[in-house]
């Protein structure tokens, strides 16, 4: 893929400046986030956009979330390039081409059709052959290929759903923002033989998890959110 040397560059500087001058150090994460072109993951009046420290629309009323929260997130799943990675939430895509630079095979579900179809046209035209867009509820993982050595939920839970829990392997790593719909505490578990111990790590806000061990939606104007 050829681009121009501004994103180029820009990329360089989100690296340095959001990065590396915070938390991020792990080397192949920081790698990751200089060869994905994280402007081609958002809709192309937000593209001038597409390098600063924020989330940004990416229409179906969800969001990419900043690419800090990114890399922290992707930090957190130790991963070392033999992983099966689920993602739930597919969003832009973004995260999932983040993955895919640093894990065996990434499965990514996404609940809405218009997002899952870009998702996929943007990982052809990156010529990303490891991650496999699935459009499904993705609160229930994905059980036909589970285990998996990382989890990541890219949108917010009331509680971990159980069954992502079932699915992570002997020493997985799961990533999730849980709280209320107003904001939500960043989690990591890990799972140590029978039990699987939580992490409480940062607060964040992002979109909620709809789904069947996620929020109901009320589809009246206004949207509230329930959960089950």
């Amino acid at each position: 893929m050829d681009e121009s040397e501004d994103t180029i560059q820009a990329r360089e500087r989100m690296v340095n400046d959001q990065m590396m001058r915070r938390d991020i150090k792990d080397p192949r994460v920081l790698d990751a986030f200089r060869t994905v072109p994280r402007h081609l993951f958002v809709p192309a009046d937000e593209r001038h956009l597409a390098y600063v420290d924020s989330p940004l629309p990416i229409g179906e009323g969800q969001t990419i979330s900043q690419p800090y929260i990114v890399a922290l997130m992707t930090q957190l799943l130790e991963l070392s390039g033999t992983e099966v990675v689920l993602e739930v939430g597919t969003g832009s895509g973004y995260q999932a081409a983040i993955l895919a630079q640093l894990s065996a095979q990434v499965y990514s579900l996404e609940r809405k059709s218009p997002l899952a179809k870009r998702a996929r046209e943007v990982m052809r035209a990156l010529s990303i052959e490891n991650v496999q867009v699935i459009e499904r509820d993705g609160s229930g993982g994905l059980p036909e290929f589970a285990p998996y050595q990382a989890i990541v939920v890219t949108a917010a839970a009331p509680q971990v759903p159980d069954p992502l829990k079932d699915q992570l392997d002997e020493g997985g790593r799961l990533v999730i923002p849980v709280g209320s719909r107003f904001g939500q505490i960043l989690e990591r578990w890990i799972r140590k033989k029978k039990k699987v111990v939580r992490e409480q790590l940062v607060p964040v806000a992002f979109v909620p998890l709809i789904g069947e061990h996620g929020w109901d939606r009320d589809e009246t104007p206004g949207g509230w959110w329930r959960s089950h």
